[in-house]
């Protein structure tokens, strides 16, 4: 599978940028969902990669293709890159089969491929099953009904399972009546003369391919019904839908439409799979059960996943790598546990993780030895313990070098003819600190921040209750859901969301001691809102 590679791909709608200037490497056989808050540019991204969509400007390559350039003037459609595309809407045909939607695509399908010579392929192939007679006959006795007749029906789908053949293979199969005990030697010998006539009037190679000078002959043709046939029931067993065939989408429950859907992208063997939120319209129960079908069908493909939530819980369980994006531009791209362990800034830390991570102000200084001494809550002092060792001053100075050069690039981009200036603004997060009475915000000042305001972040399963803590809290509230329990704890006027493992019950106004543990609390710069470091909080 081809590796995916955007350089400075920018989208915009006049001073509209959708996608900003944004670089990515999506590596061969990786599972990758694009994730971020509606209207993102998620899906703007996805569909530019597909040819759904031209960018304004930038690179794509697919594989060794580049299938645009905006300066080269190239623009390769959407139906020459070998992509396959899945919608939130299943789009499946209502007056057709499962068996006629998947093959839809594939009767269409006309392009130079190999010259088979299908006659002498599957007389070689019959030849072959023949030979071992026994086991087409145990198949053909499974399928007889209570009357002892075989079930052509059934038969026809155990033998194609168990051959890995057409329907037209399994129909010749079925003819010979092997299950009667005849005697099959001289059909056998007439399928062998078969094709030694064929590989002696034409050179064929080991998949009967016309060769000619060392190279496979090729020829602008369509696809045989044998071959759509082979492809329909390839992809049919992995998804398992071969028993819904001849039934109809209406007759078929969302999980299953879903799965034909799937089925019916995969058929033209699609060099790369976008998927843009296709779970999103299945209930939670089956959502849950399409997940695990999506991980066995990328393990089992080897094929590139590029998928689209907006679901940080589906993002984290179905891929490889997240790319997170916020206002058209790329927050962070890493493997989900160091998107949720290692965030790169507020607004990462802030979108992943179930329930929301707890922020809480600080104003700290660093130590000679390299702890932070911080007052948070109401003035309560606490010191923070870097894992790694810390220069908080040399920190600083490079988040202001960083800004300056960024400010220094947007001056030469502003002087450039092209250039249109950005109407959709690049503006700060705005964390939310959780307290018993929430302020109005939009109504505060904006306050003249300095390298001494932090902030602390603090995931839900680092607060404990403890038999003596360091802190005490009043439990404010308490949701139980069996093998845990969501909580909100009082600290001062501050609310903190914790999750205890057990089924211990909770009152309301108890007073609890508790503990911040871990190594993992991240320390945030609340000016730029990046990650400084993470550690240990003590109070």
């Amino acid at each position: 599978m081809p590796e995916i590679r955007l350089e400075h791909v920018t989208k915009r709608w006049g001073k509209f940028y959708a996608v900003d200037d944004l670089d990515l490497v999506i590596e061969n056989n990786s599972f990758v969902t694009l994730l971020g808050p509606s209207g993102c540019g998620k899906t703007t991204t996805l569909r530019m990669i597909a040819g759904l969509e031209t960018p304004t400007s930038g690179r794509i390559t697919i594989g060794d293709q580049v299938v645009f350039d905006s300066e080269l003037g190239i623009n390769v459609p959407a139906n020459k890159r070998k992509v396959g595309f899945l919608f939130q809407n299943y789009a499946l045909w209502p007056n057709m089969t499962v068996y006629e939607n998947i093959s839809f695509g594939l009767s269409n399908v006309k392009e130079p491929m190999a010259k088979v010579d299908f006659e002498a392929k599957n007389a070689a192939r019959l030849a072959e099953i023949l030979q071992n007679p026994g086991e087409v006959v145990k198949i053909l006795e499974d399928c007889r009904d209570k009357k002892g007749k075989i079930d052509e029906k059934k038969a026809y789908i155990k033998l194609i399972d168990a051959f890995t053949i057409s329907i037209y293979t399994a129909k010749k199969l079925f003819s010979y009546h092997l299950e009667e005990g005849k005697d099959v030697s001289g059909e056998i010998k007439a399928l062998q003369a078969k094709v030694e006539s064929a590989r002696k009037n034409q050179n064929l190679n080991e998949r009967f391919e016309v060769v000619q000078n060392g190279q496979v002959v090729k020829e602008t043709r369509k696809l045989t019904k044998e071959e759509i046939d082979l492809s329909v029931r390839r992809v049919s067993r992995i998804v398992k839908i071969g028993m819904f065939m001849d039934r109809y989408p209406a007759e078929l429950s969302g999980g299953q439409q879903q799965r034909v859907a799937i089925a019916r992208t995969l058929a033209p063997e699609p060099s790369v799979l976008f998927m843009d939120e296709p779970l999103s319209n299945l209930d939670a129960k089956l959502r849950l059960e399409m997940r695990y079908e999506l991980q066995r069908l990328h393990v089992e493909t080897g094929s590139t996943f590029v998928y689209v939530t907006h679901d940080q819980m589906e993002a984290m369980t179905l891929a490889t790598q997240i790319c997170l994006i916020n206002n058209g531009v790329l927050q962070q791209y890493d493997a989900p546990l160091t998107v949720y362990h290692r965030p790169s800034n507020l607004f990462v830390a802030d979108f992943v993780g179930n329930p929301a991570i707890n922020f809480v102000e600080a104003k700290g200084t660093q130590n000679p030895d390299g702890t932070l001494s911080l007052t948070v809550f109401n003035q309560r002092p606490a010191t923070f313990r870097p894992t790694a060792p810390l220069d908080l001053e040399s920190w600083f100075s490079q988040r202001d070098a960083q800004a300056a050069a960024r400010e220094e690039e947007h001056k030469k981009k502003a002087a450039e003819k092209s250039y249109v200036e950005k109407g959709n603004k690049d503006e700060a997060f705005r964390y939310h600190v959780a307290k018993v009475e929430e302020e109005d915000d939009s109504l505060q000042e904006e306050p003249v921040l300095t390298n001494q305001d932090l902030v602390l972040g603090i995931r839900p399963e680092f607060l404990d209750i403890v038999d003596s803590g360091s802190l005490e809290g009043e439990i404010y509230g308490a949701m139980h859901t069996g093998m845990e329990s969501t909580i909100k704890v009082r600290i001062d006027d501050f609310l903190l969301t914790g999750v205890i493992f057990g089924s211990s019950l909770f009152t309301i106004g108890a007073k609890v001691p508790l503990s911040i543990t871990g190594d993992n609390i991240m320390l945030f710069d609340r000016k730029s809102g990046q990650c400084i470091a993470q550690g240990k909080l003590e109070f």
